[in-house]
């Protein structure tokens, strides 16, 4: 072989590699390129626009197609929500939020403003108020028919018939408390004067026989000597068990008629709204409550929760995955990118693969260049 032959195998060994190497790059851009449909003389010029622009809407749709039924099946997702340093990682992520939760100054109310709930207090106060009511009409119309003997547990009517001889003991001690002081004194005092002065020349006369000796200093003692008297405690107590048998034979709707209902009703509700402090709760840090259970959420609630929830998933997951549509998720992200948004996704993953081809493309042009040279020689 002269250098005129291997000149020429040479040369066309070039020719054919950049030709090779120029088709399969053109190919490759003609995936993309030009993003929309070109005309000539009113006529589309052939493979305008790309063919992923072209096949946009196919593409999204296999796309789509793909992910539900290769990618994110329920038996893959089942397969990690199984695994166990799936849990311990999950586990872990959940202890160390709650931790911090569990920790935090905040009050319940901050909490609350934080995900759009404002005056918490308030809308606690009023919903807890109105069920307050509707439970106590309730009630009410209930034992409206009945006797306060019938209304009252049994347990409670013998506890306040024994407590009966106790509450006339602390009407007595009461009363001699407060006739031994100052203020009693004075009370009785001046209902003494104004019994004499009452009854004019008989109180007078009283007076007189009495001499230096005021009447104070003689009812006194007899009026404290008469409230130690057994017999006086005896007394109250049966005034007290005969009053307190005539209320138990009334009728609650009786009752309604000789107090106000409705200020009762009110007085209670104001009591029960003030015991439980609804505003200074909420208004306490959320540690406050939550500290001395730490150990227990942590260890104990947590690690239950996140494995029922596991197990919930995995046992709705056809059904979960069907109401997320993920197909048609898929389908619409895509049909929103730009086309050259596609080709750098696609470029990004297969960049190096389509330089290959490229390459590839050259080397086979080199060879069937190579190939041509040598057929020419030998027909020559």
């Amino acid at each position: 072989m002269d250098m005129t032959g291997l000149t020429l195998i040479l040369f066309m060994i070039a020719i054919g590699a950049v030709i090779g190497g120029i088709t399969n790059h053109l190919a490759i851009k003609m995936l993309f390129k030009p993003h929309n449909a070109k005309y000539l003389f009113g006529k589309k010029v052939p493979f305008t626009p790309g063919l992923i622009p072209k096949r946009r809407v196919e593409l999204a749709d296999q796309m789509g197609k793909m992910v539900v039924g290769h990618l994110l099946t329920p038996e893959g997702i089942r397969r990690k929500l199984a695994n166990d340093d799936f849990h311990k990682t999950v586990t872990s992520w959940v202890n160390n939020e709650a931790k911090r939760f569990i920790n935090s100054e905040k009050t319940v109310t901050a909490f609350a403003a934080d995900i759009g709930i404002e005056n918490l207090d308030g809308k606690i106060e009023t919903k807890l108020s109105e069920m307050i009511d509707y439970k106590m009409k309730e009630k009410v119309e209930q034992y409206r028919v009945l006797t306060v003997k019938e209304a009252i547990p049994a347990h409670l009517h013998g506890k306040i018939e024994r407590s009966l001889p106790a509450a006339s003991e602390f009407v007595i001690q009461k009363g001699i408390d407060y006739f031994q002081s100052d203020e009693g004194k004075q009370r009785l005092r001046r209902m003494i004067d104004d019994f004499l002065a009452e009854r004019g020349m008989l109180g007078q006369m009283l007076q007189m026989f009495l001499g230096n000796t005021s009447v104070f200093e003689k009812v006194q003692p007899e009026v404290l000597k008469f409230l130690r008297n057994s017999e006086t405690k005896r007394l109250l107590t049966s005034l007290i068990e005969k009053e307190w048998k005539r209320i138990e034979d009334l009728k609650l709707g009786d009752l309604e008629e000789k107090f106000s209902l409705d200020e009762l009703l009110s007085l209670s509700k104001q009591a029960i709204l003030k015991e439980m402090a609804i505003k200074d709760r909420l208004n306490a840090p959320v540690s406050d409550y939550l500290l001395p259970y730490s150990e227990w959420i942590t260890d104990d609630f947590i690690p239950k929760i996140v494995k029922l929830a596991v197990q919930y998933l995995q046992n709705h997951m056809e059904k979960m995955l069907e109401q997320l549509h993920l197909q048609e998720i898929v389908k619409e992200q895509v049909q929103s990118f730009s086309v050259s948004r596609l080709e750098e996704m696609v470029l990004g993953i297969s960049r190096r693969e389509f330089t290959m081809i490229t390459y590839l493309g050259a080397l086979l042009g080199g060879i069937i260049g190579g190939f041509q040279a040598i057929v020419v020689m030998l027909i020559r």
